[in-house]
């Protein structure tokens, strides 16, 4: 048995233990407060109401990080880091893409508000970190240029 097998046979029974045990409910596992509207919203606004909010604020608590030049744009990584005091909420927004929703994270309480993954971006765009602290919005934005393009390019 190869060893990613072993690692999924692995997960699968600690987790069918913690639902044995009343410790995991399934909606605590397969996104339960799912929120299909927000990833079709068209605009940043739109997305900010979809997600409860009714404005936002620029701050300089929220970082975005990512290559000044993607190359690809299938693939580019972007960083949020959140030093918003009671961070509980990331939102990573491509504006130029047909749906700027790229990723979203609830950060639970006495954790570090940083995530990191990969977006895909039609071409050149701002891409904007959406973050709720203390029942507030706070955005940030980073131009990334792109090259080859990644959504349908």
């Amino acid at each position: 048995m190869n060893q990613n097998r072993r690692d999924v046979l692995r997960i699968s029974s600690v987790l069918g233990l913690a639902f044995t045990a009343g410790l995991l409910k399934p909606s605590d596992v397969f996104a339960a407060d799912w929120k299909a509207n927000v990833f079709e919203a068209k605009t940043l606004e739109d997305a900010v109401k979809a997600l409860g909010g009714d404005k936002f604020v620029v701050s300089k608590d929220v970082t975005v990080n990512g290559p000044d030049i993607a190359e690809n744009g299938a693939v580019v990584p972007v960083s949020v880091a959140s030093a918003a005091p009671n961070t509980e909420f990331i939102a990573i927004l491509v504006e130029k893409n047909p749906n700027p929703l790229s990723a979203s994270f609830n950060i639970p309480a006495g954790t570090e508000a940083a995530v990191s993954t990969r977006v895909k971006m039609g071409g050149t765009s701002n891409v904007h970190a959406l973050v709720k602290a203390d029942g507030k919005w706070l955005i940030a934005s980073k131009e990334i240029k792109v090259t080859l393009g990644g959504c349908g390019g």
